[in-house]
């Protein structure tokens, strides 16, 4: 008799379009077998405003797919993503006295990384991920998995990731809601990450730029290991909002003008080249350059990359990087990979998902990448917890 299949989903409720993707576990790999989008409602500048609206929209994005896999309504539970300005990330540290010299087990490194994780946190904010960085053995700094080493005192270096419980229930609810139980909630900048980056990418320092309409969510790595996170201000939707401002057009119209004509490298348009303005007076349609439209997109690409740079030196990886990859649907914009290695000196590129068969090509874009991080992470969760029932016991610290 043949077993039953198991799926893995992500759900990806941005603010201008929700994306559902469906995979099925097949020998320990994924398979896409659905994908679905939907208009995004009930959101203003990334928080959520209006749960029922945005129901509706998550509600579209699932049944979009589900149709497209051939599967009945509710398939029951997924990843999702979260984002937005309640997003905040620090590095902290736990200590641990072992006792008399031995051999430190998994045991001590929980308690370690527990202490570390033992901050008090803002109001109205939850502890959304615990990512070990390293740990120090006795006064000695570098290891990344300390089991089976003789020490008496333990110290472990972690990276936390906060979120508003408000901001949370309202997401969590909104999913619920469109008839989707939530297997757990993941910053967006780390579900990007997931699904674009190799283990070797984050050795020698990447960071992840995930462009949303409302939000751009950052998450740099080091030496395998998340050192940074933060959600940024600067986002799509003020690159629409400076079109429209510039060229004295509506904000519907700016997005249709961004998308057909942008580019955010004024040396990559055409001096001569011209675009048609749409007009809502009697005179009809005007003319601009194309190049005043590439001024103002550069300018704003070189304000959010400005604003990661500073970040960045929060943590002194503002000249540590050796590659920066873009995510998100914002980040489609032609020429904003230049931008990106000019002022932050290091390799840019899209960030695409890798490791899911039967990938379409139309789905070969940025846009993409954060649901399919979360439908990895969906895969990855029922994967260990298959291997946890078999083994007997569960590890709860995600490394």
């Amino acid at each position: 008799m043949a077993s039953k299949a198991v799926y893995a989903a992500g759900l990806d409720a941005g603010s201008f379009l929700s994306r559902f993707v469906i995979c099925v576990i097949e020998q320990g790999r994924l398979r896409l077998v659905g994908y679905g989008e939907a208009p995004s409602k009930g959101w203003i500048k990334g928080c959520v405003s209006d749960p029922k609206a945005l129901t509706e929209s998550l509600l579209a994005a699932i049944r979009d797919a589900e149709s497209r896999a051939q599967l009945p309504p509710e398939l029951g539970s997924a990843v999702l993503g979260i984002g937005g300005p309640t997003i905040n990330g620090l590095n902290t540290r736990g200590f641990y006295e072992v006792g008399y010299p031995r051999e430190i087990g998994q045991a001590d490194v929980h308690h370690a990384v527990e202490r570390a994780s033992g901050v008090v946190l803002p109001a109205d904010h939850m502890l959304l991920h615990v990512a070990p960085q390293d740990f120090s053995v006795d006064g000695r700094p570098g290891h990344r998995n300390p089991c089976g080493m003789m020490g008496s005192k333990l110290e472990a270096f972690v990276h936390l990731v906060t979120a508003s419980v408000h901001e949370h229930q309202g997401l969590v609810g909104a999913a619920n809601l469109a008839h989707l139980s939530v297997e757990e909630t993941v910053f967006e900048g780390l579900a990007s990450a997931y699904a674009a980056l190799l283990p070797e990418d984050r050795r020698e320092g990447v960071a992840v730029i995930d462009i949303g309409a409302h939000s751009t969510e950052l998450a740099v790595y080091y030496g395998e290991a998340l050192v940074f996170t933060h959600s940024a201000p600067i986002c799509g939707d003020h690159f629409t909002r400076d079109v429209a401002r510039g060229l004295c057009v509506s904000p519907e119209d700016a997005e249709g003008i961004k998308l057909q004509y942008g580019c955010a490298q004024v040396e990559q348009t055409a001096w001569n080249s011209l675009i048609e303005i749409p007009s809502t007076s009697e005179r009809g349609p005007r003319q601009r350059y194309r190049r005043e439209l590439s001024i103002i997109l550069e300018a704003r690409a070189q304000d959010l990359f400005k604003y990661v740079r500073r970040e960045l030196g929060r943590v002194g990886m503002d000249q540590n990087l050796v590659g920066v990859v873009l995510t998100g649907g914002a980040a489609r914009l032609p020429g904003l990979c230049d931008v990106a290695e000019q002022v932050l000196s290091c390799q840019a590129v899209y960030g695409l998902p890798v490791g899911i068969r039967d990938w379409p090509k139309e789905l070969d874009n940025p846009a993409w990448t954060t649901a399919a991080g979360l439908a990895m992470y969906s895969a990855r969760l029922k994967l260990r917890a298959e291997l946890d029932r078999r083994n007997g016991f569960f590890r709860s610290i995600w490394p």
